[in-house]
């Protein structure tokens, strides 16, 4: 038989199966380094742990300081992460305000005599409800927690920015 009656040379054959043969390599190769790269995206799209903070009861309409603290795993290595929030009742709903500041990550306080938020650090102040106040150094408000309320608990989830 010759070549000629073969619709694919052998020559095209072998070059078929090495590109193919070479694809699914590259493809082994890269598959974990694309997911090591990916992974960490991933995870944060994913749903949040809530942790419990404190009793409804406890809360006022006036903000207070609440600390807490769970473990968290990286990898191998686990530690003791400590977070603190401002929570207050508005009405009947629970708000909770990082005590981050905005402007360049200080602890804000709150001070009750002039009901807001200051920042020790460069000035900066937060209206009660955590939006800064204009002229002071934060471009933009406290950050909020996602709040669950389960009976008489209150949790703590993600903390997401505010515009």
């Amino acid at each position: 038989m010759s070549e000629r009656d073969h619709k694919v040379s052998r020559r095209q054959f072998l070059s078929y199966t090495l590109t193919g043969v070479g694809g699914f390599m590259a493809a082994g190769m890269l598959m974990p380094m694309i997911r090591f790269a990916l992974d960490p995206a991933l995870k944060a799209g994913a749903e949040s742990d809530m942790q419990l903070v404190c009793e409804l009861d406890d809360l006022t309409d006036v903000p207070q300081r609440f600390t807490w603290s769970f473990t968290q795993v990286d990898s191998w290595y686990e530690s003791q992460v400590e977070h603190e929030a401002y929570i207050y009742l508005d009405g009947d709903k629970v708000v909770a305000l990082s005590s981050v500041c905005t402007h360049l990550g200080c602890t804000v306080s709150y001070n009750e005599d002039a009901s807001e938020f200051q920042c020790p650090c460069h000035g900066g102040r937060f209206e009660e409800d955590g939006t800064n106040i204009a002229g002071t150094p934060p471009t933009r408000p406290l950050d909020v927690y996602e709040v669950v309320v389960e009976g008489n608990q209150v949790y703590l989830g993600q903390v997401s920015q505010r515009t």
